[in-house]
């Protein structure tokens, strides 16, 4: 009988670590999938915040050109009457 019941104490001692192990790496798992989120959370907002820089930055750089030399603002003002010509053409074949 005491082999038996020692068995049946060893069987209860391991399913007792076994719980104890499944309740750890349950919480455990509930903490990594919270900070996913978090993380998640902030990549979004780290990418809104490079979209407005990169924004900033394209307008910075036509302002620039602008503002330039002679010779970059009267290469940009061609750009512009080009750009100005093409959306003519394009206003005059939608109308016909």
């Amino acid at each position: 009988m005491s082999a038996i019941t020692e068995v049946i104490n060893l069987v209860e001692d391991k399913l007792i670590k076994l719980l104890e192990k499944y309740n750890f790496l349950k919480e455990e798992n509930e903490l990594l999938l919270n900070k996913i989120t978090v993380l998640e959370n902030q990549l979004i907002k780290e990418k809104q915040l490079f979209n407005e820089i990169e924004k900033k930055h394209q307008t910075l750089k036509i302002a620039k050109t602008i503002e330039g030399s002679k010779e970059d603002r009267r290469e940009t003002k061609l750009k512009i009457n080009a750009l100005i010509r093409e959306v003519d053409i394009c206003i005059n074949q939608l109308s016909e």
